[in-house]
């Protein structure tokens, strides 16, 4: 029988070669066209919420085999949440005033009660700084004063309004600012206003610049006032500011604090909820790394949570306890 030559041999090979990558190489791309992307709403480039959403969305998208994750600047916990509900991005950072403001329905035309816990971050800590020779040596005397509340609509100007009505005090009784974090550490810096509240974790970039360039003193928040914030808002809770965590900070400081949180709605694919669990507890020291703040991530805290868990959550936290 005539053998075929080593020509048609090759030919035929080479075709099959070529069938079989042409084969193969669709399939991949069949693959890969099944990958989701998902976007994960942040915050600033200047603040925590970026870095750390940045090293999650990476992490994420190296365990999780059905997403790539990207994190997106945003204005923070009020423009995820409302991006979140639209549709716009799929998981977002927020911080629990903002999360349980937008998942009541009490009077809230725009509630979201979709909106469901998926992880939890570090806690946000109450600051409230003034400037040296102010006058005010508490709280309670910031009225009449010129204060830094954070930027208009921020989380932080959420909890300054939580605060000042804890001491009897609102807007109509100051001379209030809308500043971001750095522009209040100027603006104390250069004596423009006499005090700033913030709601950021510590060490906090513009407190330290603050206490470094500026003569300005931490004030307490404790007492009778904290009682009457923890009654109508029960998700704040009593922590301290170390000794040491600033420049001049001689004693711990007593203080308030509420929790950070990813949200996203009941609808998120469980797996990318179960990959995000999975990727705070195993790579936890990679996140340290990018900012050491990822030390306070405690994921026992999800049974505190300020609304109700994702299923998914619900389920890995109690698989995991």
């Amino acid at each position: 029988m005539r053998q075929p030559s080593q020509s048609t041999t090759f030919t035929c090979l080479t075709v099959g070669t070529l069938l079989l990558l042409f084969v193969s190489g669709f399939a991949c791309s069949g693959e890969r066209s099944q990958v989701q992307f998902l976007s994960i709403g942040t915050g600033g480039t200047g603040g925590i919420y970026y870095p750390l959403g940045g090293a999650i969305a990476s992490l994420l998208s190296s365990n999780d085999q059905e997403h790539t994750y990207t994190a997106e600047v945003t204005g923070g916990s009020v423009e995820n949440i409302t991006r979140i509900a639209n549709g716009q991005i799929d998981l977002g950072f927020a911080i629990g005033t903002s999360i349980a403001e937008a998942f009541s329905k009490n009077g809230n035309p725009d509630s979201t009660p979709e909106l469901r816990i998926i992880a939890p971050l570090y806690p946000n800590v109450a600051h409230v700084l003034v400037r040296d020779g102010s006058g005010v040596m508490s709280v309670a005397d910031l009225g009449g004063k010129a204060v830094s509340v954070g930027a208009a609509g921020s989380g932080t100007e959420q909890f300054a309004r939580h605060l000042l009505a804890a001491y009897a005090l609102d807007y109509e009784s100051i001379d209030e600012r809308y500043l971001s974090f750095s522009e209040s550490s100027a603006a104390l810096r250069d004596g423009a206003i006499d005090g700033a509240i913030f709601s950021v974790g510590y060490p906090a970039a513009a407190v330290l610049e603050a206490t470094t360039n500026a003569a300005v003193t931490l004030l307490p928040v404790s007492g009778e006032p904290v009682e009457r914030l923890r009654a109508l808002y029960p998700f704040y809770t009593d922590t301290e500011i170390p000794v040491g965590t600033y420049a001049g900070l001689e004693t711990n400081i007593a203080t308030v604090a509420v929790m950070n949180w990813m949200v996203g709605l009941e609808s998120l694919d469980p797996t990318s909820v179960t990959s995000l669990l999975d990727v705070l507890r195993e790579h936890r020291e990679s996140l340290i790394r990018v900012n050491k703040i990822a030390a306070q991530i405690d994921l026992a805290s999800m049974e505190d949570a300020p609304i109700l868990l994702h299923p998914a959550a619900k389920n890995w936290l109690e698989t995991n306890r």
